[in-house]
């Protein structure tokens, strides 16, 4: 049976996972988000009681 053979499908299992593991990454990685985060105030809301109306 040939499809036992493993020789040519282990070569392309191997240059497979080799693309996957360093080309893909790498353009991924590349991308940049358009807007960087901007840090948050630390200064805490004053809120003030509400009175209930009943």
């Amino acid at each position: 049976m040939p499809q036992l053979n493993p020789n040519p499908w282990f070569a392309i299992l191997v240059f497979s996972w080799i693309i996957f593991l360093t080309v893909i990454p790498t353009k991924i990685l590349s991308h940049t988000t358009p807007n960087e985060p901007a840090p948050m105030s630390e200064e805490k809301h004053k809120t003030e009681p509400w009175d209930w109306p009943w």
